[in-house]
């Protein structure tokens, strides 16, 4: 059954109630590999609260993409096992609390058709506001519905994407990854069995289980918090990325940055197999 294009962009929810502690932010930090190194106490700091001389707990950045897990605006009917994730666009309007009671307000941007055999790109977005109604965070997402295309609805009007530097990298960082991450950032909200079911893997197309988008996106974020922000959260007021191929857990994910004054461009592939797995990446610093 084709994508019902009128419907599906009217749909809008309002002052959804979510809650989040230091379990919920400490986890996510574990999933996005902060901590690997037990001697590292500027990765400590996002992972344990407990430091024998008082060291608060700090809050990755891209948690606020899991911190209302689940906020949407509605029901799509769509191929589920050709559904992706496509790109990630967060507005940080303050640093994000270790723990907190909010509300989220989600709505469809828009719905674009790449034609019968592309796919449909879903794009809607998700303010996050404290119970006083002040704004946290902003997020614009995009997914990929591989299987939904040739709906009938425009094909052109997505933001275009932003363009790196064609000049070399003025950093380049290596991050590891493990062979069980997946199974440790599904525990942030995506238990989506792309990720932990060998057999449905397989019949999405991939030859085994890959990690989410969202955990690479992580990953880039702490690139930047490594080598441009002192590892302080509290300096990052927008990160953006498109996801343009999987990582397969245990790989090595090198993030090339380029700085120009407060925005920092960065792109992000997997050398042994010579992919590009994110671009078109920014982050802006206060």
């Amino acid at each position: 059954m084709p994508l019902d294009y009128p419907a599906a962009l009217n749909l809008k929810t309002y002052g959804t109630p979510y809650s989040w502690t230091d379990r919920e932010v400490m986890l996510y930090a574990l999933g996005v590999g902060m901590g690997s190194d037990p001697l590292n106490e500027e990765e400590l700091q996002f992972v344990n609260e407990a430091f024998a001389t008082s060291k608060p707990l700090k809050v990755m950045p891209t948690f606020a993409s899991v911190c209302v897990w689940g906020a949407r605006p509605g029901v799509i009917d769509l191929n589920r096992v050709m559904v992706v994730d496509g790109d990630r666009d967060i507005t940080f309007h303050k640093s994000m609390p270790v723990a907190a009671n909010v509300t989220a307000d989600a709505r469809v941007m828009g719905i674009y058709d790449k034609g019968k055999d592309k796919g449909a790109i879903i794009q809607n977005e998700v303010i996050v506001r404290e119970k006083g109604g002040d704004k946290v965070v902003t997020i614009v997402s995009s997914t990929f519905a591989r299987g939904d295309g040739g709906f009938g609805g425009p094909s052109e009007g997505m933001p275009e994407p932003h363009q790196v530097p064609r000049r070399p990298p003025d950093r380049s960082l290596d991050i590891p990854t493990r062979p069980d991450q997946a199974l440790i950032y599904r525990l942030s909200g995506d238990r989506n069995p792309l990720h932990s079911d060998p057999e449905f893997a397989c019949r999405a197309g991939f030859p085994r289980p890959i990690l989410h988008g969202m955990c690479t996106y992580g990953l880039t974020c702490r690139a930047v918090l490594q080598t441009y922000a002192d590892y302080d959260p509290s300096a990052f007021n927008r990160h953006r990325a498109r996801f343009s191929a999987p990582v397969f857990p245990g790989e090595v994910v090198t993030v090339n940055l380029w700085k120009d004054g407060n925005s920092i461009s960065f792109e992000a592939y997997v050398r042994e197999r010579r992919v590009t797995v994110v671009k078109n990446g920014l982050t802006v610093l206060h």
